[in-house]
């Protein structure tokens, strides 16, 4: 069973970080690429970043580019988002899931429950 938990949303000031977490079971963490994605109040779900397992490849929207990094630890089954210089705009539920490496929500089919990002200008 595929299993993705996130965890470190909360409130920040815009020019602030925080870093989400997202923990996998093993066996989704070394068959799927992991992606993050994002969803506002009124807007449609939308990619933010993702990470390939095989390659190390990594991808991110060109709204979060230079200032989130997505990157993984084997060790924990861990991926992670780091999230700096934030802005307002950034505020959504985070959602981590797995599939395959790509922007398009499709692509993905597992799916985590989602954390909440609330960034305060």
């Amino acid at each position: 069973q595929v299993q993705l938990v996130e965890s470190g949303g909360g409130l920040v000031q815009a020019g602030g970080s925080l870093r989400l977490s997202c923990a996998a079971s093993r066996h989704t963490f070394s068959m799927y690429a992991l992606g993050w994605f994002r969803q506002a109040p009124g807007k449609e779900r939308e990619f933010v970043a993702a990470h390939d397992w095989s390659t190390s490849s990594t991808s991110y929207a060109d709204s979060v580019k230079g200032r989130f990094t997505i990157s993984r630890d084997n060790a924990k089954n861990t991926v992670y988002l780091q999230m700096d210089s934030l802005k307002p705009e950034d505020t959504a539920v985070y959602y981590c899931a797995a599939g395959s490496f790509a922007s398009r929500i499709t692509a993905y089919a597992y799916w985590g429950q989602g954390t909440q990002v609330t960034v305060s200008s």
